[in-house]
C-alpha cells in the first residue's frame, strides 16, 4: 500500500493526494505543519509528501521552497494545479442576526493558513476589517480550531469539506479575491508516480551560476531559447551563504527524456554552472478526467 504525507484532512493538500492517487489504496498520514510532512518522507515513514508550492495571487511559497532546496533531497514525481476556492466557514447559528442571515459584527477572529488568507484579503478588509486575523499550519486545522471554540465568534477560511467534517456552516463561499485563483501542488519522494498518466510533462532544474561571470544569467537563458525550449517560471532564492549569491530555479515545459534538454543542461554545465535536477514529472490539472 501507498503512504502519502500530507496536511490534515480536509486541506487543499489532502484533497490533492486524493485527486492524484484516486482508484488507489493509500494510508493517509495528517500532519498539522509542512515541515512534518516533508520529515515523514524524508526519514522514510512514507513514500511520498504532498507539498503547496505556489499559488496565483501569492507567488511562490518561499518556506516550502526552501525546504525543498536546503532541507531535504526528496524529487518531485507529481504536480497538480487545483482551482483554489476558499470560504468563510463557522457556526451559522452562533454568528446571524434576527433575519437568519450572517452578522459580519459577530466575527472578532479569523484563522487560516498565511497562504489562504492572502487569497482573501480584499474580502476580508470590505466585510470584516475590525476581525483579527491569524495564522495556523493548514486551512482544514483552521476550521478545527473554530469547531472546538463555539460562542468564541471565530471563523475560519478553508475548503467545504473540512466544514462538512467538522460540522460547520459555509457562511460565504468563493471569498478569495480573484476567480483566476490556483495552487499548484507538489508530488515529492523517492518513487516514481505511477498512478495516473498525463500528456503534459515539465523538468524543474536549479541552477547555480558561477561566480564573477558576467553574463551567467543570460548564457543559461539563451541555451533554452535557441533550442525553442519553452520555460513556464524563473525566481531567484538566496544560497543562505553570501549576500547576494542566488540559485535560479526554472521549469521547463519539457520532459527530461527529450533531446533538446539534456544538451541544453550540459551547455549550461560547461560555461561553469551547476544544475541540480529536482525532478521531471507528469502535470495534471483538476479537471482532467
Amino acid at each position: 500500500m501507498i503512504s502519502v504525507a500530507c496536511l490534515p484532512q480536509g486541506s487543499t493538500s489532502d484533497e490533492a493526494a486524493r485527486y492524484l492517487f484516486s482508484g488507489v489504496e493509500v494510508d493517509y498520514k495528517y500532519h498539522r505543519i509542512i515541515a512534518d510532512v516533508f520529515l515523514s518522507t524524508a526519514d522514510g515513514r512514507t513514500d511520498y509528501s504532498i507539498i503547496p508550492i505556489e499559488n496565483t495571487i501569492d507567488g511562490s511559497v518561499n518556506l516550502h521552497t526552501d525546504w525543498l532546496i536546503d532541507e531535504v533531497d526528496l524529487p518531485i514525481q507529481a504536480e497538480w494545479i487545483y482551482p483554489s476556492i476558499q470560504n468563510l466557514i463557522g457556526p451559522l447559528r452562533e454568528l446571524s442576526g434576527e433575519d437568519g442571515k450572517l452578522d459580519y459584527s459577530r466575527i472578532v477572529k479569523v484563522l487560516s493558513h498565511p497562504v489562504a488568507m492572502a487569497q482573501c484579503l480584499q474580502y476580508l478588509r470590505k466585510h470584516i476589517p475590525h476581525a483579527e486575523l491569524e495564522h495556523v499550519g493548514s486551512t482544514s486545522e483552521a476550521v478545527r480550531i473554530v469547531r472546538n471554540n463555539p460562542h468564541s465568534g471565530w471563523v475560519a477560511i478553508g475548503q467545504t469539506t473540512a466544514a462538512v467534517n467538522n460540522g460547520l456552516d459555509v457562511l460565504e463561499r468563493g471569498v478569495t479575491d480573484h476567480d483566476n485563483n490556483f495552487t499548484r501542488f507538489l508530488l515529492v519522494g523517492a518513487k516514481p508516480f505511477g498512478s495516473r498518466e498525463s500528456g503534459v510533462h515539465k523538468t524543474s532544474l536549479l541552477i547555480t551560476l558561477p561566480e564573477d561571470y558576467p553574463g551567467a544569467l543570460h548564457q543559461v537563458l539563451s541555451a533554452f531559447a535557441w533550442r525553442r525550449i519553452n520555460l513556464s517560471r524563473i525566481e531567484s532564492r538566496p544560497t543562505k551563504k553570501k549576500l547576494g549569491n542566488y540559485y535560479f530555479l526554472i521549469d521547463v515545459e519539457m520532459s527530461l527524456d527529450s533531446v533538446l534538454l539534456p544538451s541544453a543542461i550540459a551547455e549550461i554545465e560547461a560555461i561553469g554552472c551547476q544544475a541540480r535536477i529536482l525532478g521531471s514529472y507528469p502535470s495534471f490539472t483538476y479537471n482532467e478526467a
